[in-house]
């Protein structure tokens, strides 16, 4: 398996396009119960090979990541021959996790206590890995306008 499996949650919300998935391996409704039943591990690999074919297509749609912590926020444009990085990073002042945090930069850009930085990383040979761990880390897929007020901000 190249990503994670999906949630139980995750599948229930899937359950047609995962039917149709089924149905492209010649397996019916019955077959399926049947290869639960007897043989669980044929099953399993099939839940897996469904959750790494909707992990790419999420992955390949993918274009801005974020990432919030405490002291620091990550933004990524996902170009497509490489990541760009927009860092912010806050000094003793708040908690960006929390709204009033969160608040507190929206009021306070140009403070001393407020850093940006950026960068740019090229992607390895496997570009929705690299989408795929910063997700295991913390980011969440975004459309991006927190990423374009900041590049607009300090740029």
């Amino acid at each position: 398996m190249k990503y994670s499996r999906l949630t139980k949650e995750q599948f229930e919300e899937l359950q047609q396009e995962f039917i149709n998935f089924l149905a492209t391996q010649s397996i019916t409704g019955d077959e399926w119960t049947n290869l639960k039943a007897n043989k669980p591990e044929l099953a399993e690999m099939e839940l897996d090979i469904f959750s790494d074919l909707i992990w790419e297509g999420v992955l390949k749609q993918a274009k801005y990541l974020e990432h919030i912590s405490p002291k620091d926020i990550h933004l990524f444009a996902l170009n497509e021959d490489h990541m760009h990085l927009i860092g912010v990073k806050v000094k003793d002042e708040a908690d960006l996790t929390t709204a009033e945090g969160f608040n507190w930069l929206r009021n306070n850009l140009m403070h001393d206590n407020v850093e940006f930085v950026q960068a740019k990383k090229e992607y390895t040979k496997d570009k929705n890995l690299d989408k795929f761990t910063l997700i295991e880390q913390g980011s969440n897929i975004t459309k991006g306008e927190l990423y374009a007020y900041l590049s607009k901000l300090i740029n």
